[in-house]
């Protein structure tokens, strides 16, 4: 294929979990892909000049602006001489580059602004940052085409095949009786709240199935990020909380769900494995052969499905609240389970005391309509402090 004809990529978050992944997937399609600019953090400088070196990217940037001379230095000894970006705003400038598909695996609510930015350029917007739908919904819905969105959740990726699968005239949601979201139940599946009362980050970390950053390691544990993806739902497919559940599946087989009007049930099924749904949001609307192994369908399986068990794990139930109160709400939810994190990874604050944390928050904030970025960064930086003084006291 001549390089004119392939498709451009920028990926941001590009040293983290789901940026390598994306850059594996790229790598194995030299004829499908060519990257033009990729942005991280700034905590591993090292891995972001390789990956630059790698792909000849034209451009490079850096969230934490103080990373550039070392970046810049770890570039020279790469022989890559791409432009060299720093801070948000060069994080931002980036997402606007000129490219087809704009990959946001950039973690938290950092990615809002790259969201809007990508979304903005028309470019196709392969999105993992959920947080930056999350916190800013409206923004995000009133600026993004139809299809324009492209999730890179498993469970999100899962649903959109389910709704292609139903017929070649679109989604139509009268159609949809309700999505099903499924959920692995995370290292925990199975115990009592007070069985958790000891949990270590160590034990969190744990996951019996996916491989995954931290953050989201920590949010399956405890199914916080199980409740940011019903909200995703909520937006990215125009259905109401009473049409969207979830299902613990701890063998993650079946991705998800829909269930239509007429008491059909379409599942998506494959192996647990994050190239899958890059892929599939990558080559939109095409499938990229050979992205992930199939199931081996010569093996005897089992799958099993049990129902959520909300006294144990009620972060989702406090995500169907936060999702129906809208406006700043979610973003509240989301800042604040990030300084819980912080606390619960650095600062010995009990594993339950997270969502328990976050919902006193949630309690407390005055809900206000997230119509502009600057309500919406407000409500953050409000929460964060919050959680921030209620952890305090809590940590060890």
């Amino acid at each position: 294929m001549h390089e004119e004809t392939l498709r451009s990529v920028v990926v941001l978050g590009s040293t983290g979990s789901i940026g390598t992944q994306a850059l594996d997937v790229i790598a194995a399609n030299p004829g499908g892909f060519k990257v033009t600019a990729l942005a991280a953090g700034g905590g591993r400088v090292e891995l972001l000049a390789r990956q630059a070196a790698q792909f000849g990217v034209e451009a490079v940037a850096v969230a934490d602006a103080s990373a550039v001379p070392a970046l810049k230095d770890a570039l020279a000894a790469h022989g890559a001489k791409p432009t060299v970006l720093g801070g948000p705003d060069g994080v931002a400038e980036v997402a606007g580059w000129q490219c087809d598909v704009v990959l946001n695996g950039i973690t938290g609510a950092l990615g809002l602004t790259s969201t809007l930015v990508a979304l903005e350029a028309g470019r196709a917007l392969a999105l993992a940052n959920k947080e930056s739908l999350i916190i800013g919904g409206p923004l995000v819905k009133r600026l993004a085409r139809p299809g324009q969105i492209l999730p890179v959740d498993s469970e999100h990726s899962a649903v959109l095949q389910c709704l292609w699968a139903a017929g070649p005239d679109g989604y139509d949601p009268s159609s949809v009786k309700q999505l099903v979201i499924t959920a692995s139940g995370g290292p925990f599946r199975g115990m009592k709240r007070e069985e958790m009362a000891g949990v270590t980050p160590q034990m969190a970390l744990a996951h019996p199935t996916w491989s995954m950053g931290p953050y989201i390691t920590i949010n399956s544990a405890n199914l916080v990020n199980k409740g940011l993806e019903v909200i995703e739902a909520h937006l990215l497919y125009d259905l109401g909380f009473d049409r969207i559940e979830v299902v613990v599946h701890p063998q993650s087989i079946i991705h998800s769900m829909v269930e239509y009007v007429d008491g059909s049930t379409i599942a998506q099924a494959s192996p647990p494995d994050m190239r899958l749904p890059i892929a599939l949001a990558l080559g939109h609307p095409g499938r990229i052969p050979g992205a992930a192994r199939p199931l081996d369908w010569t093996k005897a399986h089992t799958w099993t499905f049990e129902p959520l068990d909300d006294l144990a794990f009620p972060a989702v139930a406090l995500a169907r609240h936060v999702g129906t109160e809208g406006g700043t709400a979610p973003a509240v939810y989301n800042a604040a389970n990030e300084v819980c994190l912080d606390a619960f990874l650095e600062r010995g604050l009990p594993f339950l005391s997270i969502v328990d944390t976050v919902a006193k928050v949630v309690q407390e904030h005055q809900v206000t309509p997230a119509d502009t970025v600057e309500e919406v960064l407000a409500a953050d930086a409000w929460a964060r402090a919050r959680a921030a003084e209620l952890t305090a006291g809590q940590s060890r």
